[in-house]
């Protein structure tokens, strides 16, 4: 019998504010291709091409880093994608 042991690594606040951040969106078994493919389009401002990746990544692998940046300037974008009905973090 072999043990397991989990690590939770702590982060500082001020550079969760300061360093890059990733958007991460999640899967679901709720949202359409489509409105996925649409809501990226319009709050992350990506490419027909690159919304058709993320939300085909999200699919297959359960999640996908749709954006990286500064946690301020991603805060708004999240917020638009989880009111859009999409599940969404920063991490």
């Amino acid at each position: 019998m072999s043990t397991k042991e989990k690590i939770q690594e702590s982060v500082d606040v001020a550079e969760l504010i300061n360093g890059t951040s990733e958007l991460v969106l999640h899967n679901d078994d709720v949202n359409t291709f489509d409105h996925v493919i649409e809501t990226l389009i319009r709050v992350c401002n990506h490419s027909d091409i690159q919304a058709e990746q993320c939300a085909m990544l999200v699919h297959y692998k359960g999640k996908c880093t749709v954006k990286t940046g500064e946690f301020d300037k991603l805060k708004n974008q999240c917020l638009q994608l989880l009111d859009a009905g999409l599940s969404a973090e920063i991490v």
